[in-house]
């Protein structure tokens, strides 16, 4: 779905030095620094219609404003502890230094969050980076997934993504092995977030990828097994000015099928926007409009640390049908303020149906809770 953050607003602040400048343009930018002005920076409209292209998509659209390769799993050691992961890089387009010919230039900016959620001790280990794309130390390139962010990596093998990611306590080199074809969300790819149209993005995902590989924890390896969901997503608009945050889960059922659902919540909490995608074990596939997905909270925890509270607990009805939504652990909240400029939740659930049947896994994502979002 769309993720997290208020990736507009820091890269200016990162670059200009000005926190409260919103970078439109290249023009804004110049006369905020007192240099010549320049013409507005263009960024596509995502439309529909547009079809889908692999694995030449799953590369980077550097002309769009945002973009974001999102990958989020289940993994269980061989002692059967189950651990959750999160693996993220963004790229930011953020209007700036556009006709300058410099080589320091920040015409892309890339950051990159990545996260363990260890149920057996209830921590969440967590960390980010950041950086102006250049000099072969940060890149997200075309073609094919090809993302650096300094010693942080995402890319494609084939049908395999590898990821090598760590922070001070933890570092995670995993294999991720699609074993089904991209489930293209919306209206093929087109993916509204909102009343108008243009308020959209394209985007995919790759669910029930097989996960191998390492995670260390506290300078601990072990060798881990899974699954995972990948979420790719490229945009120049996906917020209108009423919008607050969104929720938004991803699962890999049980049977083979596969379940997003998301919705865009107003000031008051209410649904702005909302809509499902479910891919059935036999693949056939269902689109939900706003008026068939309805998200209700059951419990809520808040933070000991920001005073933040998330409804970490749901019931997601989507086309008739309900399922009861329960995260692994509580504290999963991520602050991202070094980076993106944001606090949200993200952590692994299991799904159920309404008598407690299980039916999958998955990720929960929960944002601006902590304060509005400003994309």
């Amino acid at each position: 779905m769309i993720r997290s953050t208020a990736l507009a607003a820091l890269t200016y602040s990162m670059i200009a030095g000005v926190a409260s400048a919103q970078p439109t343009t290249d023009a804004a930018a110049r006369a905020a620094t007192g240099t010549a002005a320049s013409p507005p920076v263009a960024y596509p409209t995502v439309v529909p219609g547009v079809e889908l292209r692999f694995p030449a998509d799953e590369g980077s659209h550097p002309a769009h404003r945002i973009e974001w390769w999102y990958v989020t799993g289940w993994a269980r050691d061989t002692e059967g502890s189950p651990l959750g992961f999160q693996v993220t890089f963004f790229r930011v387009r953020p209007g700036l230094g556009a006709t300058n010919p410099s080589r320091f230039a920040a015409r892309q900016i890339l950051f990159g969050h990545a996260a363990v959620a260890d149920p057996a001790k209830g921590k969440l280990r967590h960390a980010e980076r950041s950086a102006r794309e250049g000099f072969g130390l940060a890149y997200a390139r075309e073609g094919g997934v090809d993302v650096r962010l300094d010693d942080w990596s995402l890319r494609q093998d084939g049908d395999r993504y590898l990821a090598d990611v760590r922070g001070d306590d933890f570092r995670m080199q995993l294999a991720l092995e699609r074993v089904q074809p991209p489930l293209l969300q919306g209206d093929r790819g087109y993916s509204r977030k909102g009343p108008s149209p243009s308020q959209a993005s394209h985007y995919y995902s790759l669910p029930h990828l097989r996960v191998s590989g390492e995670i260390a924890v506290d300078g601990r390896s072990r060798e881990v097994t899974g699954e995972a969901w990948f979420d790719h997503e490229w945009s120049s608009d996906v917020m209108d000015e009423e919008s607050r945050g969104w929720d938004w889960m991803g699962i890999n059922l049980d049977d083979g099928g596969a379940l997003m659902a998301f919705r865009m919540r107003d000031a008051t909490g209410g649904a702005r926007w909302a809509a499902a995608t479910l891919r059935a074990a036999d693949g056939s596939l269902r689109a939900f409009p706003p008026d068939q997905v309805t998200w209700t909270p059951l419990r809520r925890w808040r933070s000991p640390r920001t005073g933040a509270e998330y409804p970490v607990e749901w019931r997601v009805t989507v086309g008739g049908v309900s399922y009861r939504v329960r995260p692994l652990m509580d504290d999963a909240e991520l602050d991202s303020r070094a980076s993106t400029g944001t606090i949200y939740w993200e952590g692994p659930v299991e799904i159920a149906s309404d008598d407690g049947r299980p039916l999958g896994r998955g990720y929960l994502e929960l944002t601006g809770y902590a304060g509005r979002l400003d994309l």
